[in-house]
């Protein structure tokens, strides 16, 4: 089936010599694995290996075979022309993280809008503006919404924070209980949104900290969960 439908590339993988594996997370049909043959060796068809960079915001037109293979594009052209996301180095840094770890997360063949709408608007900012130090952890925080597990903060004001349950609570029921600094730290950020980001002041050790435990708690939600390899690369850009 022929389809018109949005895109956010997650990744692009060279296979046999000219050739691109590329994962899409798309607006109708969720997560879809593209073969694009000889796209590395074209220089006048109408897909360029540059329209797939990680979290690239596409229009494509593609046929869906629905079948569990590889599908083809047919068409692509950039909707969002970004200005900075791929050539700042701390946002090109933060853009491989985060590619990696909706590749990790999310692997639905099915539509959700409003998943793919939070994206988009998250990326846009991302291009558009500067103090992003903490924006990896606040996008990981929000995402955890649409994926089903953002903490309970009803006793939010509690002082430990249990990331097997997801919630706050006053006393230490288990191993998977904690307590102290970075959990205020993480407190803080249940109270911003992407505009009041860059009041939160954050030193690169507690920033590394938190982090630390936002992944920890998807390695305990997100079945299947790889630690991400491109972690190594955004700890050297912020420390």
């Amino acid at each position: 089936m022929v389809v018109a439908t949005k895109a956010i590339v997650f990744s692009a993988i060279k296979y046999s010599e000219a050739d691109l594996i590329v994962c899409c997370y798309t607006e109708t049909a969720g997560v879809k694995s593209y073969l694009l043959r000889g796209i590395l060796r074209s220089k006048k068809g109408k897909l360029k290996a540059s329209y797939f960079q990680p979290l690239t915001q596409l229009e494509l037109i593609a046929d869906h075979k629905n079948k569990g293979s590889l599908d083809y594009i047919k068409e692509a052209k950039v909707a969002v022309p970004y200005q900075s996301l791929h050539t700042d180095i701390v946002k090109s840094g933060l853009v491989m993280f985060l590619a990696e770890m909706l590749k990790n997360c999310i692997r639905e063949e099915e539509p959700n809008t409003e998943l793919f709408t939070f994206m988009e608007r998250s990326f846009q900012w991302l291009d558009e503006n500067d103090a992003v130090a903490n924006f990896h952890i606040f996008f990981l925080m929000q995402l955890s919404l649409y994926l089903g597990f953002f903490p309970d903060t009803t006793n939010i004001e509690e002082a430990y924070f249990n990331i097997m349950e997801g919630n706050f609570q006053a006393t230490n029921t288990s191993n998977y209980c904690i307590e102290g600094e970075r959990i205020e730290n993480f407190k803080l950020f249940f109270e911003l949104n992407y505009d009041s980001l860059k009041t939160l002041k954050l030193s690169k050790n507690q920033r590394k900290d938190l982090l630390e435990l936002v992944l920890t708690y998807y390695s305990l939600h997100v079945q299947g969960y790889q630690k991400p390899k491109s972690l190594a690369v955004l700890n050297q850009l912020f420390l």
